[in-house]
């Protein structure tokens, strides 16, 4: 079962009557916010908006969204589980290398509905109609991150978003 809440900012219009502030919070079992990041490719491609549509057109709601050129520090935390692998330093180059856009998502089981969207990591071998499949060059340059779990999506959405900059 779910359930459309519609906030009232406290704000009175002349007549008398409170209006709408326009945030709609939707009440479901399985609600999940996550994170999502277009890499440096896909912002350069000027994918954002395309890959933006996606999430809404699948009945996501945006609730946080920035573009940034990530310091090198804050690409080591973010991609920290992977600081003993042979392509961390490539990985951290590439994510520094130029703007992305940080997103926070929310949604009914959003985790696992992006991980779908996007498609395997290497596009060759990503779903047609996923976003790598769709938009993605090489294993390296492959357009999108998203959260893998919730633990992740906490601590992703955390790195690159203040409470204050996220929506309720």
């Amino acid at each position: 079962m779910e359930v459309t809440l519609v906030l009232y900012s406290g704000y009175k219009h002349h007549s008398g009557q409170a209006r709408p502030s326009g945030q709609v919070v939707y009440c479901g079992r399985d609600m999940q916010r996550t994170y999502a990041m277009i890499k440096p490719d896909g912002v350069r491609r000027q994918l954002t908006a395309r890959i933006l549509q996606r999430f809404i057109d699948k009945g996501y709601r945006v609730i946080g969204l920035k573009q940034l050129v990530i310091p090198r520090e804050l690409a080591e935390q973010h991609y920290a589980e992977h600081r003993e692998r042979p392509f961390f330093g490539e990985l951290v180059d590439f994510i520094t290398s130029g703007p992305v856009v940080a997103i926070a998502l929310e949604g009914e089981n959003v985790i696992t509905g992006l991980r779908a969207m996007m498609g395997a990591t290497n596009p060759k071998d990503a779903a047609p109609g996923t976003i790598r499949a769709d938009h993605a060059t090489t294993i390296g340059e492959n357009v999108i991150h998203g959260s893998a779990n919730e633990e992740d999506a906490a601590r992703e959405l955390g790195l690159f978003f203040g409470d204050a900059e996220l929506l309720r």
